[in-house]
């Protein structure tokens, strides 16, 4: 079983909060980043817990269609549906006891939200198809990414829920804010995958400049990212391509000495008040009304902070998506919807004007 690895006053604070949660019994809810292990703070949850001997059961609710997720989550009865040629007990039935896992809540549809605040409220749901409610006594422990206060403004999440399985918040850290635990991560993965991978640890060198990049780059994807990059070291044997590859994505930024010509928006103040002059620019003649002026602060919003995490991102949609904390395919849907078409970058270096321009 993986242990949550680190030793940095982050991860100090978030193994001490676990310990102290793991044996109430009352809803989590754990936020952060994509890649920053929140599967692995929920495992760590139910094996400190007086649950700990019973199953703990995992259920990605952005991986199925909601039709699919509520038979996948309720079970389902002979005859509900075609196909449905025997019962079937869904997850809550075989947590029962133990300890149920929700990741990606915030993707959940709202009507799949009803059917699970019963279950928070009442300890009982009824199978797809069935007339009869059955009782569980199951630990509920939610994930996201999301934003879920944004999402209830929005009316994609309902707020009752949101303060169902929000009694106990936890925030994992991201790996930029913990690089001290970096070495320790890699010397756990190095021996993880060597293993795995059929490969000598002894034959694996991380480089001293290869450490340096590591501790500089700031990590989008998280420990996945790390992950992925040290089992990339194993398979081909040396460290060479990773430095390229960090190289290259330092090398994109604006260097010491660099006079940046786009507007830089250092503060997050500097967006909201970029917004406010977009909407005060945009009024028309007469005084508009509240929903007028609550549709062209979103659309602006969104535009101005998509178009500021693709500069801060050099372009790229994927991390742009992670740090405005929304899917990939929504990020690509919302450039489309704006007009978005690239990415582009200007300034002057060493006399010379230089344009960055990524599709």
């Amino acid at each position: 079983m993986m242990e949550i690895i680190g030793k940095s006053p982050p991860i100090k604070r978030l193994k001490e909060l676990i310990k102290q949660v793991s044996d109430t019994g009352l809803s989590v809810l754990i936020t952060g980043e994509s890649g920053v292990g929140k599967e692995l703070v929920a495992r760590s949850l139910h094996r400190y817990s007086p649950r700990r001997n019973k199953a703990f059961i995992k259920v990605n609710c952005a991986a199925l269609p909601n039709e699919l997720l509520e038979s996948e989550l309720f079970g389902y009865e002979k005859g509900a549906f075609t196909g449905a040629t025997e019962p079937k007990p869904g997850k809550f039935e075989l947590a029962d006891g133990g300890t149920i896992f929700l990741d990606e809540i915030g993707d959940m549809s709202i009507g799949l939200q009803a059917k699970l605040l019963q279950v928070l409220q009442d300890s009982e749901f009824c199978r797809v198809g069935g007339i009869r409610d059955k009782k569980v006594d199951v630990w509920i422990i939610c994930a996201t990414n999301h934003d879920l206060e944004a999402d209830i403004q929005k009316g994609s999440f309902r707020e009752d829920l949101y303060y169902r399985i929000n009694i106990i918040k936890i925030e994992v850290p991201p790996l930029r804010d913990r690089k001290e635990d970096i070495p320790q991560l890699i010397n756990v993965f190095l021996k993880k995958y060597s293993k795995a991978l059929n490969r000598n640890l002894a034959d694996i060198k991380i480089s001293d400049e290869l450490m340096d990049l590591f501790m500089q780059h700031n990590w989008p994807g998280n420990v996945r990212e790390l992950e992925n990059y040290v089992q990339k070291i194993i398979v081909i044997g040396n460290d060479e391509g990773v430095k390229q590859e960090l190289r290259a994505k330092r090398d994109l930024l604006p260097q010491t000495g660099t006079k940046v010509i786009q507007h830089d928006f250092s503060r997050e103040e500097d967006l909201i008040n970029s917004v406010i002059d977009g909407i005060q620019n945009d009024f028309p003649e007469s005084f508009p009304s509240l929903k007028q002026v609550k549709k062209l602060a979103q659309s602006k919003a969104e535009r101005i902070f998509i178009e500021e995490a693709l500069r801060r991102t050099r372009g790229n949609k994927r991390d742009a998506a992670l740090l405005l904390k929304i899917s990939y395919k929504a990020i690509l849907y919302k450039i489309k919807e704006y007009g978005i078409e690239s990415f582009k970058e200007e300034y002057v270096k060493d006399g010379i004007s230089v344009t960055v321009v990524k599709e």
